[in-house]
């Protein structure tokens, strides 16, 4: 579980442990990661720290969740619950957009609720730089808000 610059060759996916990590922090080392042609997984989704007070993360996730279609809210943007598909979309948001590098990035990219049988043989590393610095109990986990905006297990 060493935090190191990861070099490793294109057919080894590279496995992320997410637990006690900072999610902008985390997204922008795997989109660093993604656009050096690397397979990443990223496990332990739900155990993502997001800083700042919980209620207001919770306040502008609820304000977030309101933006929908005028014509019909079914239409409008599809907002993610899940810690999983939430890491996706802020993972998606740090590549680029329009080129063809970022959507073949976007591609390689995996995450997932707990971390499944079939990646326990890989090496979890996990980001120094991305850590949380305080005590635990300064941040709250995207499990946390996920369960608050309707998330059911």
């Amino acid at each position: 579980m060493a935090s190191q610059e990861v070099a490793v060759s294109m057919d080894k996916p590279v496995v992320v442990d997410a637990t006690d990590h900072i999610a902008g922090r985390l997204c922008s080392k795997v989109a660093k990661l993604l656009l050096n042609g690397n397979r990443v997984s990223i496990v332990n989704c739900e155990k993502i720290m997001l800083s700042g007070t919980r209620d207001n993360i919770i306040y502008h996730y609820r304000k977030f969740l309101e933006v929908n279609s005028v014509i019909h809210p079914r239409h409008g943007p599809v907002h993610a619950r899940r810690p999983d598909t939430i890491m996706t979309r802020m993972v998606r948001g740090m590549l680029p957009k329009k080129k063809p590098s970022g959507l073949m990035a976007h591609k390689r990219l995996r995450t997932y609720i707990g971390s499944p049988r079939e990646l326990s043989a890989f090496e979890k590393i996990q980001f120094k730089e991305a850590k949380i610095t305080k005590s635990p109990a300064n941040y709250t986990t995207i499990g946390e808000i996920s369960k608050i905006i309707g998330w059911t297990e």
